[in-house]
């Protein structure tokens, strides 16, 4: 009896799900709610991003082609301009045009099991969307300038740490493979089309990877730590420095250098007086934010042999978050410099990846600069770098990410970090003004947080491991990502054969 209940249940969710006329549409409706909650943004709600392309998948499947298609794009459209707008970034006319394309793009995925969900056997069918999807989102995040801080569906999983050790293997990649692959196994079940062996394979691989990730955090070792602190400038800094730079022009001029110098005093000044209270404390190593300390190029000698006296005095590690304001263009330089505490500096690293249509900077190379420390390998990113997992690769114990956010992207941006801890095996300190400050370990476990609204103090103190991980993502790269581009193109081909065929 028990059997034939759920038969007759599966038969009635078979007919719900192919709904026709007007009802279709609340597939769509639910779809894109869902797509708001279920990606990256400010309210993101981690179940909503393993839900919502199933709805969408209904709709499609539920239309002819042409219509399926319209629904779909209009349906990520609608999810993807309301999520920018959120976060406040409508207003730079690049970023809508953006909105539009990456629109059509994530579209693809449901439009290719559209076309291919009765053309191939069942569990191949089920691939088509997981595998597509995944191959677009690498293929962004390579060869875009948008990174993942907006494509990947499962950046909303930054807190599920045993799912979350997956991308130590496969990069995000996995997870999101994961996510999207429960729309189409979902609708097998619903379709009733070989869906026993379909939802029992599924299950194995979810079980598996989960019990995986379990033990994995279960086994990780315990190493010695190393007292570190994030500082960013206080409020009453910023606005005194405000008060006093009333300058708006793009270039520099003479007359303007003396106001301007003293203007940036008032940051760098509280910058370095809340560094000595620090190391007083005890932080062996000091990390500011992005561009936190200002300096007009002519003065940049003067200020790099401050804070090489500061370090050679308390003995410490300064990780400095600079703008470097010069004449011509690009107006300023956006850096991070290592001081080490004999004086030296150990590195600096031009931000690689300017935010689109926001930063006008001369990019750097993008290589991570690691430097051997009694307390680890030390490295450091700039912000949205961190939004690009091949940026980000590196043999590193602790990596530095100073970032300068603002309100509208504090949650979306500090979440996307984490990924990039787990995928390489380091732990991560992103220390950022405007924003979310978030120290995690090499397998994503919270150490520390400070919401820079929500707080008057905006110093961070987390004992960091000095001793990161090996991870098979850091050794062998987008293998897995690949896999699924020539998977995606194998389906497509095997699909557009057995239509010619029949």
């Amino acid at each position: 009896m028990a059997a034939t209940g759920l038969s007759a249940t599966l038969d009635g969710m078979a007919n719900l799900s192919y709904a026709t006329g007007w009802r279709k549409y609340l597939w769509l409706a639910a779809g894109i709610a869902l797509a708001v909650a279920g990606t990256n943004g400010e309210w993101a709600i981690p179940l909503a991003g393993w839900v919502f392309s199933l709805a969408m998948m209904r709709f499609a499947r539920s239309s002819g082609v042409w219509i399926g298609s319209a629904g779909v794009v209009l349906g990520y459209c609608v999810a993807t301009v309301v999520l920018v707008a959120a976060s406040g970034s409508l207003t730079v006319p690049p970023i809508l045009v953006g909105c539009v394309l990456l629109s059509l793009l994530l579209s693809v995925p449901l439009l290719a099991d559209r076309l291919l969900c009765t053309r191939l056997p069942v569990f191949a069918a089920t691939l088509v969307f997981p595998a597509t999807r995944v191959a677009l989102e690498f293929l962004l995040a390579t060869f875009s300038p948008l990174g993942t801080v907006f494509g990947p569906l499962a950046t909303v999983q930054s807190t599920n740490l045993p799912l979350l050790q997956l991308v130590s293997v496969t990069g995000v990649y996995g997870i999101s493979f994961l996510m999207a692959w429960a729309a189409p196994v979902v609708n097998a079940v619903l379709e009733r089309r070989a869906w026993r062996a379909v939802a029992a394979a599924y299950v194995a691989v979810l079980g598996l990877v989960l019990f995986g990730g379990s033990l994995r955090l279960a086994l990780a070792p315990s190493p010695q730590t190393v007292r570190v602190a994030g500082i960013s400038v206080s409020r009453d800094a910023e606005q005194r420095m405000h008060g006093l730079n009333n300058f708006h022009t793009p270039t520099l001029t003479p007359e303007q250098k003396p106001v301007l110098r003293k203007a940036f005093a008032e940051l760098t000044d509280d910058l370095f007086a809340r560094t000595r209270r620090e190391a007083d404390a005890g932080a062996r190593i000091l990390a500011w934010p992005e561009a936190a300390g200002v300096v007009l190029d002519d003065d940049y000698p003067e200020f790099l042999r401050t804070a090489r006296e500061l370090a050679v005095d308390k003995h410490i590690y300064l990780d400095l978050g600079l703008a470097v304001v010069q004449a011509g263009d690009p107006p300023t330089r956006d850096i991070a410099v290592l001081v080490t505490p004999d004086g030296q500096i150990e590195s600096t690293y031009d931000k690689a990846h300017p935010v689109p249509g926001m930063e006008n900077l001369r990019p750097g190379d993008g290589r991570v600069p690691v430097a051997a420390s009694p307390y680890g390998r030390l490295g450091h990113l700039i912000c949205f770098d961190a939004d690009f997992p091949r940026t980000a690769r590196a043999r590193a114990d602790i990596v530095f990410v100073p970032s300068n956010d603002w309100p509208g992207v504090a949650r979306t941006h500090a979440a996307d970090t984490v990924f990039r801890a787990v995928e390489n095996g380091y732990g991560i300190l992103r220390q950022t003004s405007n924003g979310i400050a978030i120290a995690v370990d090499a397998y994503g476990t919270p150490l520390a947080r400070s919401d820079y609204f929500a707080s008057t103090e905006h110093s961070m103190v987390v004992s960091m491991p000095t001793r990161g991980t090996r991870t098979i993502y850091g050794m062998v790269g987008d293998v897995f990502a690949w896999l699924c581009v020539a998977g995606a193109a194998g389906l497509a081909a095997a699909g557009v054969l057995r239509s010619s065929r029949s």
